[in-house]
């Protein structure tokens, strides 16, 4: 009994420093973006990055506390990776879609809210860019839809950012 009380602090302890850095990263973040006069609109990719770290962190020493063994720790991972492995082998696209998403965030100069504009032999997209994530590009077009492409398509179009009207 003891020992699960002593588990449990530490696990609580855990959570609690891991809650704390996910909010010094978020403002860290924030105030790196605002005096670099990055965009401020990217900080929710970042967080994404930041958390997935974070709950990786989290995991590994959740596992120290509680004593968990290495073999059944193994075992987990590599049963998880598998799982991946075949979702993504079954869907390659996911992988290229992040991958799509990391290369349009760190060396596009695609900001949110700017007019863009995407050419496609069949249908050119035009409208504000509403949203980067990991697997999608959003777009509002003039007529007020919402149109969706995968990152990884938009790598493989030419994307012309449209100045402002001054």
């Amino acid at each position: 009994m003891d020992t699960l009380y002593h588990y449990s602090i530490k696990t609580l302890i855990l959570l609690l420093v891991t809650l704390i850095i996910r909010i010094f990263a978020g403002k860290a973040v924030t105030r790196f973006l605002a005096k670099f006069e990055g965009d401020i609109k990217r900080k929710r990719v970042s967080i994404r990055i930041i958390n997935l770290f974070l709950s990786i962190f989290f995991i590994l020493v959740f596992a120290a506390i509680w004593n968990i063994q290495t073999k059944d720790l193994i075992v987990f991972f590599t049963s998880t990776i598998t799982v991946i492995g075949i979702a993504f082998f079954a869907n390659w696209s996911i992988l290229s879609n992040i991958t799509a998403s990391l290369i349009l965030y760190f060396n596009h100069p695609l900001n949110i809210g700017e007019i863009v504009r995407i050419y496609d032999k069949e249908f050119d997209i035009e409208g504000e860019l509403i949203d980067l994530s990991f697997f999608f590009m959003y777009i509002r077009s003039h007529e007020g839809n919402l149109v969706t492409i995968p990152t990884s398509a938009v790598l493989n179009k030419t994307v012309i950012i449209k100045a402002p009207k001054l």
